[in-house]
């Protein structure tokens, strides 16, 4: 008789996990909302009444997240990098081209992604950190014709943010391209408007600015995208990625596959929040509190990554000074202080996320008090009183004007 393997040596999740829960002040994921906390545990059919109801208010809220009366709006099962593969797999294939405008590992993502499906590519840009350039994008099509341009409004990799998208969407547009667009750290911390801006697909996940659990992502779809991809001849590579057959489910309430229905329940509540709180209050609560959070970074001697005029508010870059480490730092912050920053790729520097509940002036003085003094401990002396008093001045008041 076969003889099974043996199970593993067990451990209760609690003797893993810190006793007190890390303040999450990185690039994302970032802390939830009780209400969202308390959606995802609910478990739902994910088929019938209640849950058609549930999709028809999701879509109606993340249709003025996006800014858009497109009625192509969804869900995808998966982290941010999956809304941006069916963005790629239903809009490239073999035949088709693209330019992918690059500033950072995210927007480079989008060209490996097409060239994985057979596309043709070409890459402008690259450089960190810049912003992209408009009359590069002019020169590559002067040379060429492109059926998708690719880009991301804000670069979380390297906290630089393309202020110039409206510009080149409308430029893109005007040579008959369609704009994808990665707004994966901005939707909702700054002006994003799809349909006044012609752009064709934007992207988004759950777990930075709307507030929400990873691993369910939104997408929307322009009318002129979604005509594309209907008239589609080329077979799809995916099953779960396609946007047809997904739109059965966001559309039509039939079966594509099973749902995620918690994080779909959360999604549900993070977008009634952020309904409630109304963009321009969102915007404005999110470049106050960075703002801050930058003159104080800058008040204690540190100098952040990212000239001003490029500079993305919702992730911000920090240089790290000679001859400190970095992992150091981060890991003096979460083992001494219990908040936890973000390193980057490749770049020599460290990051803290500005998205959705990580704007609250608490969680402002908590990050950069430990900050400073795990600074401290490596041997680099900040000014912390000078930080903390900046940081106070610009907040010129209480953050928490909306507290779910």
């Amino acid at each position: 008789m076969d003889q099974p393997l043996k199970p593993p040596p067990l451990t209760p999740l609690y003797r893993i996990l810190p006793s007190e829960p890390l303040l999450l002040m990185g690039a994302g994921p970032v802390p939830i909302p009780a209400a969202v906390a308390l959606a995802n545990g609910v478990v739902i059919n994910h088929l019938g009444e209640t849950m058609n109801a549930v999709i028809h208010e999701v879509k109606e809220m993340a249709k003025y997240a996006f800014q858009t009366e497109s009625p192509y709006v969804m869900g995808v099962a998966g982290p941010s990098s999956a809304a941006m593969e069916m963005a790629i797999t239903n809009l490239l294939w073999p035949g088709r081209k693209a330019l992918i405008l690059e500033n950072g590992t995210f927007s480079a993502r989008m060209g490996c992604m097409a060239e994985a499906v057979g596309a043709s590519t070409d890459k402008i840009g690259g450089s960190h950190p810049a912003a992209l350039d408009l009359d590069e994008v002019k020169a590559a099509f002067a040379k060429t014709k492109y059926d998708v341009v690719t880009l991301v409004q804000g670069e979380t990799s390297c906290g630089v943010c393309n202020y110039n998208l409206p510009e080149i969407a409308a430029f893109c547009k005007s040579q008959g391209a369609l704009v994808i667009l990665d707004a994966v750290c901005t939707l909702t911390t700054m002006p994003m408007w799809m349909d006044q801006w012609e752009v064709d697909v934007v992207i988004t996940g759950g777990q930075k600015g709307i507030s929400s659990i990873p691993g369910v992502s939104l997408i929307a779809f322009s009318k002129t995208a979604w005509d594309v991809i209907i008239k589609r001849q080329a077979p799809m590579p995916h099953w779960c990625f396609d946007a047809r057959k997904a739109h059965r489910f966001w559309g039509e309430q039939q079966y594509h596959y099973t749902a995620p229905v918690p994080g779909i329940l959360a999604m549900y509540e993070a977008l009634r929040l952020i309904c409630e709180e109304t963009l321009q209050k969102r915007f404005q609560r999110h470049k106050r509190s960075s703002e801050a959070l930058q003159a104080g970074i800058e008040a204690m001697g540190l100098n952040l990554f990212v000239p001003t005029e490029i500079r993305l508010n919702s992730v911000v870059a920090i240089d790290i000074p000679k001859g400190i480490d970095g992992f150091k730092v981060r890991k003096t912050m979460a083992d001494k202080f219990n908040v936890e920053i973000s390193g980057a790729f490749g770049l020599d520097i460290i990051r803290i996320g500005q998205m959705g509940e990580q704007c609250r002036s608490h969680n402002l003085f908590k990050t950069l008090y430990a900050m400073g003094m795990a600074f401290r401990t490596q041997g680099f002396e900040v000014h912390l009183s000078k930080g903390m008093a900046a940081l106070e001045q610009v907040l010129g008041g209480d953050l928490n004007d909306y507290v779910p």
